[in-house]
């Protein structure tokens, strides 16, 4: 009996479970993780305006972890010892025949005053956070941004700024509060949204000029306080500051010998095999892979990877070359709290369909239907 070890509990983590109990019953599946437990990132953008709470968004992975006959290991990774056939964490060592990595990134904190910032994708508190301040707030002005790896500017996840962005000027709106508040948009880049293409980047800029939302872009940034963003090309007032720092490797890295990128992320090859250790794999956040400028740091990406990392690990167990590879496809709404703009993008289109209604709705039956799977 085969043993594979998963680092993480994210969406990469449970796409490669389920991937692997598919085709073996008796494989023993190990998941270390601190918590038997998922958020729904996606789901955050809509806390602040009270769509969603917490408990909506964090589910228990305990029922799910039984069905698949999942043993889980509540710990954290420190490292790799004998070529990554042991993991080792903050409750031991766990052995294993195949290792799949996908604990995620982290996100980059080097700004001078960061602390003055949110970082929405930090979780539910983070989002909880937005949701109290803004509350509290009789008006003011709102400045969210987010910026890349300096190292490997791919390394971001920018897009749920967006969906912040539109999402607080929908619901500050919906209260008639807007008329008090002042909402700028800032990034170092100047097309903001470029992954997207090009079509999807106009389309968000006149979004925001429509909205009558500041932008303040092109100019690296410099650094916060309690009321200011400050950057090269100038400085602004921000009373609540959301940033998206650029993405880098885990810290538990640091500890191991296994190949990184410029930007500080695991080297994963196009099988997503982790170059020069045996039967080590990596998908997700967590990874470095080759692929045009424009592949998405995304749940839907992570999902791809995650499916081709186990299926050649178990080619590797069976004895065969691993052959599989994943195709790098964006797909993406950007919601505003009552409708959505469609974004998708492969190597042979890149399609942008204009908000409507319907795509909000779509974008939480998605949620919905991909959430019953693991409650």
């Amino acid at each position: 009996m085969h043993r594979i070890t998963i680092v993480g509990s994210g969406f990469a983590a449970l796409t490669a479970i389920q991937t692997l109990r598919r085709s073996s019953a008796s494989l023993e599946i190990t998941v270390v993780s601190a918590k038997a437990e998922f958020v729904y990132y996606p789901g955050l953008i809509w806390v602040p305006c009270g769509l969603r709470t917490g408990d909506d968004l964090r589910i228990d992975l305990t029922p799910f972890f039984q069905r698949m006959r999942v043993t889980h290991f509540a710990a954290e990774a420190t490292g790799l010892s004998q070529d990554g056939r042991i993991l080792e964490t903050t409750a031991g060592p766990v052995e294993n025949d195949g290792l799949i990595i996908a604990s995620g990134g982290r996100f980059i904190k080097k700004l001078p005053g960061i602390e003055h910032a949110i970082t929405p994708c930090e979780g539910i508190e983070a989002a909880k956070a937005i949701r109290d301040r803004v509350r509290a707030m009789d008006g003011g002005s709102i400045a969210m941004g987010f910026a890349g790896n300096p190292n490997e500017p791919s390394s971001m996840r920018g897009g749920p700024i967006f969906e912040f962005l539109f999402g607080m000027d929908s619901q500050l709106r919906s209260e008639g509060r807007r008329d008090r508040f002042n909402l700028t948009f800032f990034t170092p880049a100047e097309r903001p949204g470029n992954r997207l293409g090009p079509k999807a980047v106009d389309a968000l800029l006149a979004e925001m000029k429509r909205r009558g939302i500041a932008t303040h872009l092109g100019h690296k940034l410099k650094g916060f306080s309690a009321s200011r963003v400050t950057t090269e090309g100038g400085e602004f007032d921000a009373d609540l500051i959301l940033f998206m720092p650029g993405l880098t490797g885990n810290a538990w890295f640091d500890q191991t010998d296994l190949p990184r990128s410029t930007g500080g992320l695991l080297q994963g090859d196009a099988h997503c095999r982790v170059p020069g250790f045996e039967r080590v794999y990596v998908a997700g956040d967590s990874g470095s892979f080759p692929g045009p400028d424009w592949m998405p740091k995304q749940a839907h990406m992570a999902d791809l990877q995650a499916r081709t990392a186990a299926r050649n690990l178990l080619a590797e167990l069976a004895g065969r070359a691993p052959g599989k590879t994943f195709r790098v496809e964006l797909i993406c709404i950007v919601d505003t709290n009552d409708s959505g703009m469609l974004v998708a993008r492969n190597r042979k289109y890149n399609v942008v369909l204009p908000s409507l209604r319907l795509f909000h709705w779509l974008k939480r039956f998605f949620e919905w239907q991909y959430l019953r799977r693991f409650r």
